[in-house]
């Protein structure tokens, strides 16, 4: 028993709490020690014996008829090990998958073509370089179709047909379809109630506000390795996965391999955001190819196919309505959405969310009837439709509702804070239940509007605008000024499984811990990590719970066969589910801890009281036990009838989902004689309630901010008219470098979750969310005394000086 470890009497608790470097604490991230020294291991990295190479024949058509595919020039290349098409994989019912939405999306293409870049035919060869010269080789004679890219035309009577396989079907899996090209309707709200509050309204405004189609261009591209042991019939995947365990249970439908015998293993991701949730063809053809050929196959796309062939973002084009009174009270709020989600429905949502969860329209106000009906349609692009750094289509209903917010406010000669202010859901009314079915859990809205206010000066912006824009009139600057204010309420942490599963498992999250002998702890969760830092974030939650410090716990996701099984990472839902498991799991640890102590102290559980990283005797602060002793101990000397080892699991069901806000306050000026908008200042308030470490807050909202600054003036995946994609590189995608990228200023409030077991509400995605909304106000507010009621995005200088032109301002 000596080596047993000693109790630290007479450290002082500040020191005991800093020595934890738990909840609340700016800890360095642990993940970076690997990746700052190029230590990563991500997919590419991964090298296994007699690996072979996959890449794919695609398509140059957005729209066209496979009349043959001659693969024996292919075949005949030295190096060449087989090449796969829809006809090898029909006889395995492998040609087609299912999506997350119900839908089925073409493995390789059999008969048609319906987007450029569509996966056509796979290459396998010893050397990718050898795969990639014997698929040039590949020939395929297309009869060219007409092309639909315009949602707008996709339900006209004259439309060209594009999804021949389901054409004679009169029911989706969300409902009847109306027109060969329409997937669904889905509708949400009280029609009629809404319907009489505009007939009575005293103003009412209305606009078309597109969100255009973006691309979340991760740092890594989507890449899978698939290997085969056909002696022990089991199957390794290794893949840029976000959602290990449905990648696994994908693939044993799919595959007919029995799941225990899947292993899938997502190692270092770089970068997910929504991109790497679904399933690709790649990832089927290099299991399917590994099962034939017996060796390892790798396929890693290139930059070019990650932009046009794997899932888009956004592409929504919503017509907003406001009915209110004079004074600027919201009566009602209604709305319709024509979804584009291209070839396929193969959108990541919750199942029972065809249009994910747009119902959050609503936004931070309380609008007491509304109505929402979207209308997803098939067209001649690339499949998707992913939460791009949000939750589930909630940047779109929060861009939506923002825009419409300002065009209300001035429309009415309304500053728009003012006309927020005056509608925010007050602190008393939380949980709030929202007429579009959504419960909010807390909030305080205007306290954040108003530190907004404060601390970027808004009056004095205000006032600034107003000389500036008499300036403007007297022609002495050529620049417009204009400020953005945008409020946002996120949905986030989906789900309770009453109300989100995916392909039927709900989505709940999970965490397994052990302790070691000596204190150490190791601990594995359902989610994984594509750059949130999680290794750093989970053990810091663990450390608050159990008392053991953050540097002596291990995290690990990723892995199918040691993690417990969990619904993965997206949606900003690791910390309000995973870190509610982790929470949870924690305190099963510390109930049984408490056992050990009391039979070590020889007293009873209620005497006890838990201290920051011990338990001492009420009364009697010198009779304790640390929970490094407690964890020897668990495996030396316990009560009767106790088993050894301090281990525990927890599966967390969400009770609800969480709802972090923000406020946002962007300033503008925009050059008329050249459209160049600069950003002069940018401050983001955010309630995430609980922080958990706010260095990596501050982190993922620069991140964030920063993407949602590439959306906003200048991201766009284009398509000309016959279906070429025009935005499918790097030279012509905007991502913004630190060259561009604005400075931000970064604050916060705190409203903790009341039912989450730390309070914590999540805060990834809210940059993204509250970020764009506040980029568009500002560049709409430059023009808006001109008359201007609404300018799409993206807002790129081009785009800019051109409304500059039609309004005579350039020079």
């Amino acid at each position: 028993m000596s080596d047993a470890p000693q109790t630290t009497a007479g450290e002082k608790i500040e020191d005991r709490e800093a020595n934890l470097e738990g909840i609340g604490c700016s800890r360095k991230r642990t993940e970076d020690v690997r990746f700052i020294q190029g230590k990563g291991n991500y997919v590419d990295d991964v090298k296994l014996p007699g690996m072979l190479f996959g890449d794919f024949v695609r398509s140059p058509y957005g729209h066209a008829r496979i009349k043959s595919i001659d693969t024996s020039k292919a075949l005949a290349v030295p190096g060449v090990k087989a090449v796969l098409t829809a006809a090898d994989l029909k006889p395995l019912s492998l040609h087609y998958m299912p999506t997350l939405a119900g839908d089925v999306q073409a493995v390789l293409a059999e008969e048609k073509v319906l987007f450029q870049n569509q996966e056509v035919a796979f290459v396998v060869a010893e050397d990718r370089y050898i795969a990639a010269d014997a698929a040039e080789l590949v020939e395929v004679d297309y009869e060219e179709l007409p092309v639909l890219v315009d949602p707008f035309k996709s339900m006209e009577p004259d439309a060209p047909l594009l999804r021949e396989d389901i054409k004679d079907k009169t029911e989706g899996a969300h409902g009847a379809r109306k027109h060969y090209n329409h997937i669904f309707t889905w509708e949400v709200g009280d029609e009629e109630a809404t319907d009489a509050a505009f007939e009575t309204a005293e103003v009412t405004v209305s606009e078309l506000i597109s969100y255009h189609r973006v691309h979340p261009s991760p740092m890594e591209t989507c890449a899978s390795i698939a290997s085969m042991d056909k002696i022990k019939g089991e199957l390794t995947v290794y893949g840029t996965f976000q959602a290990p365990h449905v990648v696994r249970t994908v693939a044993a439908l799919l595959s007919g391999i029995p799941e225990h015998k899947i292993r899938v293993i997502a190692p270092d991701i770089g970068g997910g955001f929504g991109n790497k949730v679904g399933v690709y063809p790649g990832y089927v053809c290099s299991i399917v190819a590994s099962i034939v050929l017996g060796l390892p196959v790798k396929w890693v796309e290139d930059r070019i196919e990650n932009l046009s062939a794997t899932a888009f973002a956004r592409d929504y084009h919503m017509t907003a309505e406001l009915a209110a009174t004079k004074d600027g009270k919201i009566t009602g709020l209604r709305a319709h959405v024509l979804a584009d989600h291209g070839a396929f429905d193969a959108c990541a949502d919750p199942t029972k969310w065809p249009a994910g969860f747009f119902n959050i329209c609503t936004g931070s106000y309380d609008i007491p009837t509304a109505h929402v009906a979207v209308d997803g349609v098939y067209t001649n692009k690339a499949p998707g439709g992913v939460a791009y750094r949000c939750s589930f289509r909630v940047t779109e209903a929060a861009y939506m509702v923002e825009r419409a917010m300002d065009i209300l406010a001035h429309k009415l000669d309304m500053d728009p804070v003012e006309l927020r202010l005056k509608n925010f859901i007050q602190p008393q009314q939380f949980p709030y239940q929202s007429c579009l079915g959504w419960e909010y859990d807390s909030g305080d809205y205007p306290t954040a509007m108003k530190k907004a206010m404060e601390k970027t000066h808004y009056d004095a912006l205000r006032a600034e605008q107003k000389e500036r824009r008499e300036a403007f009139a007297r022609g002495e600057t050529r620049e417009l000024m204009g400020i953005g204010v945008a409020f946002f309420t996120e949905i986030v942490g989906a789900g309770p499984t009453r109300n989100c599963d995916i392909l039927g498992v709900g989505m709940f999250d999970s965490c397994e811990i052990r302790i070691h002998p000596t204190g150490a702890a190791i601990a594995r969760l359902g989610t994984k990590s594509q750059g949130q830092g999680h290794e750093t974030t989970y053990a810091q939650i663990l450390a608050t719970e159990i008392g053991i410090p953050a540097d002596d716990i291990m995290i690990e996701e990723g892995d199918t066969n040691t993690a417990p099984y969990g619904l993965g990472t997206y949606g900003s839902r690791s910390t309000p589910v995973a870190g509610a498991a982790a929470a949870r799991v924690g305190r099963k640890i510390r109930d049984k801890a408490r056992k050990i102590a009391a039979h070590l102290l020889e007293v009873g559980e209620d005497d006890l009281e838990f201290e920051v990283d011990r338990f001492r005797v009420k009364g009697l602060p010198e009779k304790q036990k640390t929970m490094k002793e407690i964890a020897w101990a668990a495996y030396n000397n316990l009560p009767e009838g106790m088993e050894p080892g301090l281990e525990a699991v927890d599966y967390y069901d969400p009770p609800n989902m969480t709802y972090p806000f923000g406020a946002y306050v962007c300033v503008v000026d925009i050059d008329a004689d050249t459209g160049v908008t600069k950003v002069r200042k940018f401050y983001a308030l955010d309630d995430c309630g609980t922080r958990i470490n706010p260095m990596i807050i501050e982190g993922q909202v620069h991140g964030g901010l920063t993407e949602a600054f590439g959306i906003a003036m200048g991201q766009e995946i284009k398509y000309d008219e016959a279906g070429n994609v025009m935005g499918a590189s790097l030279m012509d995608f905007f991502v913004p470098t630190a060259v561009e990228t604005p400075e931000w200023e970064t604050d916060f409030t705190v409203t903790p979750s009341p039912h989450h077991p730390i309070g914590a509400k999540g805060v990834g995605e809210s940059p993204n969310v509250g970020g764009v909304p506040a980029f568009s106000n500002a560049v709409n507010d430059a023009f808006a005394h001109l008359g201007v009621t609404h300018i799409q995005m993206p807002h790129d200088h081009w785009r800019t000086w051109k409304v500059c032109e039609k309004l005579g301002l350039t020079g």
